[in-house]
């Protein structure tokens, strides 16, 4: 029974969430831990473009460790700059070594996130190699 179970996790790399959040001047998502105060504080940087320095994407992703040598994230993100619409793309090595779901942070920051503008849709994708293995997009995609 346990190896039909495990077997039936062949092939089931997947990006399971993905939370786009923006950061303060102090780099911080929220001020409290709780998910009501972060919702909250995001709503308030949301309105409040000149308090924000990053966008941080919360990815959390799973792979087996032994389906694949290597794993990259990619983030592609489309955005709007006044008139102009804005593209950047972020990438991440992955270090695989459990069969369990994992947190992965990457944050568009500094220049980059000044000439990027606002966030209109965004695309995950996990890759081995060019081989794309896993995807979740915005609705907007």
């Amino acid at each position: 029974m346990l190896a039909f179970a495990l077997g039936a996790n062949a092939g089931s790399a997947k990006v399971i969430k993905v939370l786009p959040h923006f950061l303060d001047l102090k780099g911080r998502a929220a001020v409290n831990p709780s998910l009501f105060d972060r919702d909250a504080y995001q709503a308030e940087l949301r309105a409040s473009p000149t308090n924000r320095s990053a966008l941080r994407f919360d990815v959390q992703w799973k792979a087996a460790y032994y389906e694949y040598d290597a794993l990259t994230l990619r983030i592609e993100c489309k955005g709007m700059k006044g008139r102009e619409p804005t593209k950047t793309t972020l990438e991440r090595p992955l270090k695989l070594g459990s069969n369990f779901s994992q947190w992965t942070a990457v944050t568009l920051a500094g220049d980059q996130y000044q000439n990027f503008g606002e966030l209109a849709s965004w695309r995950v994708t996990l890759m081995s190699g060019t081989n794309m293995v896993a995807e979740q997009t915005s609705f907007l995609w």
